[in-house]
C-alpha cells in the first residue's frame, strides 16, 4: 500500500500493547497488540505480527495479522494473504486475497457510487408498476 503523501508513519512496535484511542494525523502501522478506536487520516497498515480488536476509520486499510472489529475507510481495504477479519468491513473497493480470512460483512460504500448510477437508481425507484386492476391512460 502507498505511503501517505505526507510521508507521516506512526508505528506501534511489535512488543507494544495499547488500549484506548490511538489517533493518527498521517498513516499507522500497527505491529504489536491494539485494543479500542483507530482512527487514521492516512492509511492504517496491520503487519503479521499484529492483533488488533478494534473499530478502524482511516483512507485504506491493509490487513495481513489478526483483526477483531469494523473498519471503515474512505478507499480501500485489503485482506493480505495470512490475514484474518472477524468484522464488517465499509469500503469502496474490497480485495481478499488467497490464503486470507474473512468472517463478516463487506458493505460497498454508497458514496462510491457515480452520480449518474444514483439518479439512474431513483429513476428506477420512481417508475413504479400500476397496482392490479388500475387504470393507466
Amino acid at each position: 500500500m502507498a505511503e501517505q503523501q505526507s510521508g507521516e508513519v506512526t508505528i506501534v512496535g511489535k512488543g507494544a500493547k495499547l488500549e484506548g484511542t490511538v489517533v493518527s494525523a498521517g498513516s499507522l502501522r500497527i505491529d504489536g497488540q491494539v485494543k479500542g478506536q483507530i482512527t487514521a487520516e492516512g492509511d492504517v497498515m496491520l503487519s503479521v505480527d499484529s492483533q488488533v480488536e478494534a473499530d478502524i476509520r482511516a483512507n485504506n486499510v491493509s490487513v495481513a495479522g489478526r483483526f477483531k472489529g469494523n473498519i471503515v475507510v474512505k478507499g480501500r481495504a485489503e485482506l493480505a494473504r495470512g490475514g484474518r477479519v472477524d468484522g464488517n468491513v465499509t469500503s469502496k473497493a474490497l480485495v481478499v486475497e488467497d490464503g486470507s480470512i474473512f468472517n463478516g460483512q463487506s458493505i460497498m460504500d454508497q458514496s462510491a457510487q457515480s452520480a449518474a448510477s444514483q439518479s439512474g437508481h431513483q429513476a428506477q425507484q420512481g417508475a413504479k408498476p400500476a397496482p392490479e386492476g388500475a387504470k393507466v391512460s
